[in-house]
Order: C-alpha cells, then sequence, then structure tokens
C-alpha cells in the first residue's frame, strides 16, 4: 500500500486512522464513480428521498461528486449492488440533516449526501459478480472503499447496462421477484399521487373491493376519482384520509415559507441595526478622541488596540472536527484566553508558518484532496492579510524557517510524492527560488532555526517512517546529517528553548507517541526529556515566557485533542487549558 493510504489520507477527515482509512484518496479528476450503502431499514428512504448519504468520515471524496457522476447502491442486508443511478446534485453535508432517523427527532448519521435520479433499471448484482471488477478497493473479504476509479465504473456499468431491466409501476418500497431482479422506482415517473393511487389499488384489490364495473375506484392518469354512491365506505374513508393528509401540507408550507420570509425580515434588520450600532460606537470613540487628544495620540492609540499580548501565541487554519478552518487565533497563555483575529483568505490544513520583520508567513496545505501553492502574510498591526509570490508548485504538511531575513519551505508533498526539496522566497526577486535540497525525502516532517542554522528532522520519506536529522549551515550551503533520534516520528512539533531543540510527539509507524527528544548542538546528541501528558500529532507547539506550549493535536486514536500543556525546566509538563477552541488538529501555530 502507497504512502498516501498509510499516512497521508490518516489526517484526511475522520476516518480510521491507521491502515484501515475510509477513503482510496483519489482526486476529483480521478474519481469516476461512488458506491452510497444501505441496508433493509434505510434503502426505502433512500430511494423514496431520492438521497443517498454515508458516514462524515466519507465526505472528503463526497465533496468531489458533481451532476452526472454515476453513483451506486450497495445493500449491506443481502451484499447486493443496484444501480444505475447518477448524482443531480453536488455531494455535501447534511442536505437533509434528518435524514435515516427516528421521525427526525436526531442528527443524520449519514451526513455526507448526495441527491439522485435513476439512470437505468437494471437487475441487481451479487457481491460475487461485482467483487472482481472492484478487486483492488477490498482491503479485507467483506470491506471495500467506496471510491471507483475511471476504469472501475466503466466495468460496473457495462455489466449493469447488459442486465438492463424494463421499470413496472411500483411503489417506494423496491422488492425482489422471482428471478432476483430488484426494481426501484423511476424518478421521473412516480409522484406523490401516482404512490398514492397504486396503495389505494393494491390495498383494494388484496382485500377484494375493486369491482369490475365503472363504479369504485378509478384510477386513471394517477387520479383517484369517486365514481359512484355504492362506494366502498372503507376506501372512502382512506379517500378522505389521504384529502385531509394533502391540505395539512399545503398548510405547513405556507406556514413554514411565512416563518422564513420573517425570519429573513429580522436577519436583515438585526444586520442592519448591529451596522448601526457599530457606526455609532466608532462616532463617539473617534468624537471623545478628537476632542481630548491630538492626531499623534490618536494614532498611537488605534496601534495599541490592535496590538496583541507579549507572550501570543498564532494558531493558523487547521480542522477542528466539522470544518476546515481559514482562522487566525490569537492564544494569550498569561491571560488563558484566546482572540479571534482576521481570517486568511484560503481554508488550510498541513500548511507551513514563519515570521520575519513581525510578520506572519503561511505558505502551502490544502483541503480535501487540494493542495494548495499559495502563500498569505499578515500584519499583526492592521490585522489585515497580503497575497505574496506562490510557492513553485503545491505542496502540503511541509515546514518553514526563517534564516538570515529569508523564508524557507522544506520538503512536504502532494499525496503522491514526498519532497526533499528546499525553497527561498527572494522578495527582491519577487519570487520563491530553489535552495539546496535536503539529504531525505521528508513529508510531515519538523524544522526549526537556531543559532544560524536549520533543523531539519523526521517525517515520512515515502517508504519509512524517519528518526533521521539533518542541519542546513548557509556559509557552506549544503546540509549534513546529525546524530538520529531514538524514536521514528512523522507528523511531530519542533520548538527552540534555551539554545536546544525539543521534538515533540508524532507517529512513530504504529500510535501517536508523548515522548520527548531534546538536541543540544554544543554537544551534538539527543536525549530524552520529560513525556507529555497526553500523546499527540498533528498538534503545535510554540515556546513564549521560557515556556514550551503544545496545543490540541490526534490523539492515538482519531480524536481531536482539546488540551494545552505547558513546559518549564524547573516544572516538567502541566496542563493549563481544556477548550472547544484548542479542538484542532493539522493546524500550524507560531509565537510572534
Amino acid at each position: 500500500m502507497s504512502f498516501l493510504h498509510k499516512f497521508w489520507r490518516l489526517p484526511y477527515l475522520m476516518g480510521s486512522y491507521y491502515g484501515s482509512s475510509t477513503t482510496r484518496g483519489l482526486t476529483k479528476n480521478q474519481l469516476g464513480g461512488v458506491i452510497f450503502g444501505t441496508n433493509k431499514t434505510t434503502i426505502k428512504e433512500c430511494l423514496c428521498k431520492k438521497l443517498f448519504g454515508l458516514p462524515s468520515s466519507h465526505l472528503v471524496y463526497v465533496k468531489n461528486i458533481e451532476p452526472g457522476l454515476p453513483v451506486f447502491l450497495f445493500n449491506y442486508t443481502d451484499r447486493t449492488l443496484l444501480g444505475i443511478f447518477e448524482a443531480i446534485s453536488s455531494g455535501q453535508m447534511n442536505i437533509d440533516p434528518c435524514a435515516w432517523t427516528c421521525e427526525g427527532s436526531q442528527r443524520t448519521p449519514y451526513p455526507a449526501q448526495v441527491r439522485i435520479r435513476v439512470k437505468l433499471q437494471c437487475k441487481s448484482l451479487t457481491e460475487n459478480q461485482f467483487r472482481p471488477l472492484i478487486i483492488d478497493n477490498y482491503q479485507t473479504l467483506n470491506q471495500f472503499w467506496f471510491e471507483l476509479d475511471q476504469a472501475q465504473t466503466d466495468r460496473l456499468l457495462k455489466l449493469l447496462a447488459s442486465q438492463a431491466v424494463s421499470c413496472p409501476s411500483t411503489t417506494c418500497t423496491p422488492h425482489n421477484t422471482t428471478n432476483g431482479t430488484t426494481f426501484f422506482p423511476s424518478v421521473e415517473a412516480i409522484t406523490e399521487k401516482d404512490v398514492i393511487c397504486m396503495k389505494l389499488k393494491e390495498l383494494a384489490l388484496k382485500r377484494k373491493l375493486l369491482a369490475p364495473s365503472p363504479s369504485g375506484i378509478v384510477v386513471n392518469n394517477s387520479t383517484v376519482e369517486k365514481k359512484s354512491p355504492q362506494m366502498n365506505p372503507i376506501i372512502a374513508k382512506l379517500i378522505e384520509k389521504v384529502e385531509e393528509f394533502k391540505a395539512f401540507k399545503v398548510t405547513q408550507k405556507e406556514t413554514i415559507n411565512h416563518l422564513e420570509k420573517k425570519i429573513t425580515f429580522l436577519e436583515q434588520n438585526l444586520a442592519e441595526a448591529q451596522a448601526e450600532i457599530k457606526n455609532l460606537k466608532g462616532m463617539r470613540k473617534t468624537s471623545e478622541i478628537e476632542t481630548c487628544v491630538g492626531p499623534q495620540v490618536r494614532n498611537d492609540i488605534k496601534l495599541n488596540e490592535n496590538s496583541l499580548a507579549a507572550d501570543s501565541i498564532l494558531l493558523v487554519g487547521g480542522y477542528d472536527g466539522t470544518s476546515w478552518l481559514p482562522s487566525l487565533d490569537c492564544y494569550s497563555p498569561s491571560h488563558g484566553l484566546t482572540k479571534s483575529l482576521s481570517p486568511m483568505y484560503t481554508e488550510r490544513c498541513y500548511a507551513a508558518v514563519s515570521k520575519l520583520d513581525g510578520e506572519l508567513f503561511v505558505f502551502g496545505g490544502g483541503t480535501c484532496g487540494q493542495w494548495l501553492d499559495t502563500v498569505e502574510s499578515y500584519n499583526p498591526v492592521d490585522d489585515q492579510w497580503t497575497t505574496c509570490p506562490p510557492l513553485n508548485r503545491k505542496n502540503g504538511s511541509l515546514a518553514g524557517a526563517t534564516l538570515n531575513d529569508n523564508i524557507y519551505a522544506l520538503g512536504g508533498g502532494n499525496g503522491v510524492d514526498c519532497y526533499s526539496t528546499v525553497e527561498m522566497l527572494d522578495f527582491d526577486v519577487g519570487a520563491w527560488i530553489p535552495s539546496r535540497s535536503m539529504l531525505e525525502k521528508r513529508f510531515a516532517l519538523a524544522a526549526a532555526e537556531l543559532n544560524g542554522a536549520i533543523y531539519a528532522v523526521g517525517g515520512y520519506d515515502g517508504t519509512s517512517y524517519l528518526r533521521t536529522a539533518e542541519r542546513f549551515d548557509p556559509r557552506e550551503c549544503s546540509w549534513k546529517k546529525i546524530e538520529s533520534m531514538s524514536t521514528m516520528r512523522g507528523c511531530p512539533s519542533m520548538v527552540v528553548l534555551n539554545e536546544k531543540l525539543y521534538v515533540l510527539g508524532g507517529y512513530d509507524g504504529k500510535t501517536m507517541v508523548s515522548t520527548v527528544e531534546i538536541y543540544d548542538p554544543r554537544r551534538g546528541s539527543w536525549v530524552f526529556g520529560e513525556p507529555m501528558n497526553h500523546a499527540r500529532g498533528f498538534s503545535a507547539a510554540a515556546a513564549a515566557n521560557d515556556s514550551i506550549y503544545i496545543i490540541g493535536g490526534l490523539k492515538s486514536g482519531e480524536e481531536i485533542n482539546d488540551t494545552v500543556e505547558c513546559y518549564k525546566e524547573s516544572r516538567g509538563w502541566e496542563m493549563t487549558n481544556t477548550n472547544d477552541a484548542y479542538r484542532r488538529c493539522f493546524f500550524s501555530a507560531i509565537a510572534l
């Protein structure tokens, strides 16, 4: 299995963390079709609502579904595959947030959803029939990835089309005939009236209440008509209830439309009121300032309002278990508070950060299989972002460092290849230029500058997780190996404290670790430090006030950590905060 399956899709959303990821990792261009799951309990609702869904862990590829993409329905109960369907909407979260729940009283367990239509009625396939066509997707005897490439999709379409059947009149409930054919309703052919009429007809036939004479129920072009005063009272009662139900639905729809209009009106009023309050506050402050002080003092006050605390740590982007984040937050350890700042232009995970002349630079990363080459810089005085020259290629899970007033982007990858390359942002040229490559490929590495040199440690080279480390000396313009760590570490954090490198946590190929290793350049060797209270990887760390703070990350399972730990040489590791604001992973942190 490629490192994509072992490591890159490990962060990609909510799937099983280690070798049993819920996703295959196909890009939007590679995706040929998608299989959705169902069972005897949910299949009726799937077909009646023309809505298919999967757990949120599958959103990474469900979001790549566009109208017209072939989709299939796998019935776990009898392990058969139904088709041919095609998407009529884009894949997204919570098209129907209450689907497949008990009377809509809960949130749906299958929020990664797409609306569909029936493209061709076909005989369902047994697993023995379709397994050979998608055999590369099978992880175990009974588990397979639902993402299909173009070749697999074409094979399934061809086999299903060869067993196309005519569409009988039926209700929403699929049923099996004696020859094993599974029928389901055509989206275009069956309406709500059709279903009601056919149900009445089936009930009348079953009870032998439908007479052959013109009297009774006449089903004509999906219309139920009363033709005789001698209509059976049971049927008459059913028709009366149907009419009441339809009238209720009309009333309910009108009420909902009225409420929606009222909510929209109130939201508009609220927005206008908030804007007016903000304007009045600004006018009052300006008036008070102009009355009391001169222009220079007013400018100083403005700078002071936008300034950040001395121990500020900036938290950049990431994933909070629900959304990919464009956010920038300022965490102040001394106050134990987090403040939201202006968000980035782009949602980013797996990005690198660095700082130069008081500004923050964020580069690369990505979300949902989409890699980025874009770069943004943040000015904390103005609380504003600026677009910078892009990287030379799309890159994620890379590392950043600043050396001699230059910003470096190190290693990373694109989900297929791991990189050893290094780029440097040349402000005079206005572009990133190649620098000396590292000695090893390193995806999800850690890097830092110390005493005029850049250190790169750990990561993944496409085959193995690494314990090796290397150093770049700009005077020699070359990378050299240094002593290796004792533990293999992918996705670790690294900070500098008291002229030593601290490497924290990471993934050792089997599990997340809590161990800490410390490198002293004067001795040229690593020693183990006190372990953290929690094992974590894909976390973020920074040093402030002679302390190390490590925030969030993934625990040994799939759970996202919501804690902050603080390390002081004299006291060791202590828990400082637990808060939803720190529940994030795949993000970056840096102290200003």
